[in-house]
């Protein structure tokens, strides 16, 4: 007999989770609130213009090359990849950037020039780091987070001091030069925490920088979307958009049905790939496993303020994609973390996939800034047009170009859209931090332990926020799912035979 599963969003848990539940033979329909499919990873094109409204970075390709293997198939059934050569730059003041190429040698040779004898600590940091990479990738983040013994194995084992040290106390002992160090807590901040704050063990991220390189689908992010939906769809599941889930029905502590905007579906299982805080307001108070004192208490990562700018120019001095580090990190940090606000002198990332793709009309550029914040800001039309002025003003001086006379458009998107488009709690944007005490199964559960058939995946649970990490948390709840059918079955048949 056929399940019925009902999946809320389609990010990239939502459709990673429908494709291996709709290979396991039941029915699955994808419910989502927005007109077009991707959650965050969503796309906006504009006068010839394309741009990813979320995630633009393209890390762990082995990630996303083991979920494609899953069915049969390879991320180039979907997509084309290319390798961005250099991989980014980071820029500290006027004419002063440091280029991330794409090799550990090219690395070496940029921390070399930086500081003479940096290599040969860089390569024992990055050697450390591909250890925790073999382990976190192949085994740890595979786990559920039902049980912290998921964490006891013999390699981790031998990494315990992993889980107490931190990211920046291990950066700092070995790098006094503060330029390098910023660039190696970079990779972090994709797990939505300070450096100080995320243990040792995630310098696999470092790995994933220097040691795997960044990518670049052709045609953007959404291409990968595409992908996935494609193979989603391939497999037997229904997409319903334009659709919101107003509530879930549950009768004798076991999932019912849906309501949506447009009616009631019964079904025997739900999925919430949607945001968890939000999915469980879809419930009655009874249901509902965590209350708001402890979402309130919850360390979260960033939102942002993201801008979408068409130039109509091509632009100097920047690669595809470039960091600006030339204020103190710091206190941008605190301002995130520490004491809520908008930051006096905000660090910014920008993005120019037109310097890759054709994704700009010939001669002219596209370009993606983001500004990360506190998630509850305070968002106004007035605030967002100030940092615009105050991230563009630095953005000339640093690359020693006019930028602001050659804007053809903007747009912004800030805390109140991720709220009011994605649900998201206090407007974030990349989910739960992965700090020490928000990991693995200590993070909110796949399961509900109050209401029967009834999950979670993406960004708030297992195994944490960014790309290829909630892909995975798509496979873990999957998993969990037919692991709990088919105990469910043996009870069932167990009861027949006594009868």
């Amino acid at each position: 007999m056929k399940i019925s599963i009902s999946i809320l969003g389609s990010g990239f848990s939502s459709l990673a989770a429908s494709c291996y539940l709709a290979k396991m033979g039941h029915q699955v329909t994808i419910f989502e609130k927005n007109e077009t499919v991707g959650g965050r990873a969503r796309q906006f094109k504009k006068d010839g213009f394309t741009f990813d409204i979320g995630p633009t970075w393209y890390w762990m390709p082995d990630v996303f090359e083991r979920f494609f293997s899953d069915f049969g198939k390879s991320p180039s059934d979907y997509y084309q990849l290319e390798k961005l050569a250099p991989a980014y730059s980071v820029y500290f003041g006027k004419h002063d950037k440091i280029t991330i190429e794409d090799s550990i040698e090219k690395i070496c040779e940029a921390f070399e020039n930086e500081e003479s004898g940096s290599s040969v600590p860089l390569k024992k940091f990055i050697d450390k780091a591909k250890e925790n990479y073999d382990i976190a990738i192949k085994d740890l983040v595979y786990k559920p987070g039902v049980s912290p013994l998921e964490l006891i194995t013999p390699k981790t084992i031998t990494k315990l001091g992993a889980f107490v040290s931190t990211i920046k106390r291990d950066v700092r002992r070995e790098f006094k030069n503060n330029r390098l160090a910023q660039i190696l807590e970079f990779p972090v901040l994709f797990l939505g925490a300070k450096p100080s704050k995320t243990p040792s063990f995630y310098s696999f991220m470092n790995y994933a920088d220097f040691g795997l390189g960044t990518f670049h689908p052709k045609g953007g992010m959404y291409e990968v979307i595409k992908g996935i939906r494609a193979l989603a769809e391939e497999l037997g599941v229904t997409i319903k958009t334009a659709e919101p889930v107003e509530s879930i029905e549950v009768n004798d502590k076991t999932v019912q049905a849906i309501i949506t905007s447009k009616g009631r579906y019964a079904c025997d299982i739900v999925l919430s790939g949607a945001d968890y805080h939000h999915t469980e307001t879809l419930l009655d108070t009874k249901h509902r496993q965590y209350s708001e004192a402890y979402w309130s208490k919850r360390t979260f990562a960033p939102s942002s303020l993201l801008f979408y700018v068409g130039f109509d120019k091509k632009l100097d001095h920047v690669e595809h994609h470039t960091l600006f580090f030339d204020v103190n990190f710091d206190k941008h940090a605190e301002a995130i973390y520490d004491s809520p606000a908008w930051p006096e002198e905000p660090l910014f990332y920008a993005s120019f996939p037109s310097k890759t793709d054709r994704v700009a009309p010939e001669g002219k550029e596209a370009g993606i800034f983001l500004i990360p914040l506190a998630p509850g800001l305070e968002d106004t039309a007035e605030l967002r047009e100030s940092y615009f002025e105050k991230i563009m003003n630095r953005f000339e001086d640093l690359t020693d170009q006019d930028i602001k006379s050659h804007v053809m458009f903007k747009e912004s998107y800030c805390v109140n859209d991720f709220v009011n488009d994605y649900n998201s709690y206090k407007g974030n944007a990349y989910g739960m931090a992965n700090t020490l005490f928000q990991t693995a199964f200590l993070r909110p559960k796949i399961r509900s332990k109050k209401v029967k058939n009834l999950y979670f995946t993406g960004q708030l649970t297992v195994p944490g926020p960014g790309v290829p990490p909630s892909w995975i948390s798509g496979k873990l709840a999957s998993d969990l799912i037919m692991k709990d059918l088919i105990a469910q079955k043996k009870v069932a048949d167990q009861q027949l035979s006594y009868q």
